[in-house]
């Protein structure tokens, strides 16, 4: 059918051309072509909590959320995102004010850098980074300027010189992401001051991706970047219910910031999906409210999947970097006599049965990233035993 237009200008905004097809798409799609086990795509195979569970179902029965909810979220919800925060780590948030509900942390990300971030702005991230960053970053119309974390001594650290030399007269704003996906790396306390040091000093603004808080490994201490001095009040947190509760479906993510900072990024949230997932905010409420036990037992449970999956791939020939948080692992395939990640994942589904996804997709520089390849480990004992069994083969 021919085009409706005389013009040659492309159909797709030139801010997305370089995008494409999420790698996360092309590589399910060759899992189900396939028959392979998918350890490329991040979501569990099993679902969270049973009363998780059981509350949404009450809550649409109750006919609570089946209608539009409040813009800024549910209150319950709302409410039990504050409590969460001053629990954890002592930081006070105003429900009304100061916390705003989204549709997953992805949504959460893209209204706080289209709200924040003007053309001409440049946003450094650090690198490897979720694929969403980019795009969001694009969609602004800002410049991403990524700073790189490289391996060093069994994992990926970021280089605090090199993050201070990225950083210009039109750096806008820091997106961090800690527990890293996909390196695994869980940026220190130490770290962290730095990075809060050199904000204040700048003047900048901090997006920090904290989806993952819970789960963090061995000695690894996870430190909101909204405790530290001098970040509370410059400081967009974005955290989620999906990693959390095994519920990645009911996308269900939020915001907490100071309240000029929150009415910035609902400003634009109102007209990317205005409001979702009525009644999983109620569930997700009564989540948050867990007790104790249900985090150590979940991070204890991840635990000792991550070292299932970690023994499996070292003894399959891999180098494994063991994540100190996420429920990912990257390693390097150059041990196996390859040093292209895209080829690598692209050609495993027929050699082997089993997907992963080639770092290189979060990364500018491409050729930082090719030797790399990631596997999640968020599925069931029996699932990453056949993996396993099936990567020795």
């Amino acid at each position: 059918m021919a085009r409706m237009t005389s013009s040659a200008r492309p159909l797709l905004n030139r801010r997305l051309a370089e995008f494409g097809t999420t790698i996360f798409a092309e590589m399910s799609a060759l899992a189900v072509r396939t028959g392979a086990i998918n350890l490329g795509q991040g979501f569990p195979d099993t679902d969270g909590p049973e009363q998780v569970r059981e509350a949404a179902v009450r809550a649409l029965r109750d006919g609570r959320g089946n209608q539009y909810p409040p813009g800024p979220g549910v209150p319950e919800l709302r409410t039990a995102i504050a409590d969460h925060q001053r629990r954890r780590y002592g930081l006070e948030f105003d429900p009304d004010t100061e916390v705003l509900v989204t549709a997953g942390a992805t949504e959460a990300i893209a209204a706080s850098l289209l709200a924040l971030v003007e053309p001409g702005d440049e946003v450094v991230a650090l690198e490897p980074y979720y694929d969403s960053y980019a795009a969001s970053i694009a969609l602004a119309g800002g410049t991403r300027v990524p700073v790189t974390l490289r391996p060093h001594e069994g994992s990926f650290r970021l280089d605090l010189d090199e993050l201070r030399d990225a950083i210009t007269p039109r750096t806008r704003l820091l997106l961090i992401n800690t527990p890293h996906n996909p390196t695994g790396t869980v940026l220190t306390r130490a770290e962290l001051t730095a990075v809060a040091e050199l904000a204040v000093e700048r003047d900048l603004l901090v997006v920090t991706d904290e989806v993952y808080e819970h789960l963090t490994y061995d000695d690894a201490e996870h430190v909101p970047l909204a405790t530290l001095p001098g970040m509370r009040g410059r400081t967009v947190t974005i955290g989620s219910s999906g990693k959390t509760f095994s519920f990645t479906g009911w996308k269900v993510g939020w915001v907490t910031a100071a309240p000029e900072l929150v009415a910035a990024v609902r400003s634009a949230k109102q007209f990317l999906t205005y409001v979702s997932a009525g009644p999983f905010q109620y569930a997700v409420a009564e989540a948050l409210a867990l007790p104790d036990s249900y985090f150590e037992e979940f991070r204890a449970s991840m635990t000792a999947k991550r070292d299932l999956l970690a023994a499996g791939l070292t003894d399959a020939g891999f180098t494994v970097f063991r994540p100190q948080g996420t429920y990912f692992i990257t390693t390097d395939i150059r041990p196996l006599g390859f040093d292209d990640g895209f080829a690598f994942c692209r050609a495993l589904p027929e050699r082997c049965g089993v997907v992963a996804i080639p770092n290189a997709v979060f990364y500018d520089d491409r050729t930082a990233g090719a030797p790399f390849v990631r596997f999640a480990f968020c599925k069931r004992d029996e699932v990453l035993s056949d993996a396993v069994t099936r990567l020795k083969a």
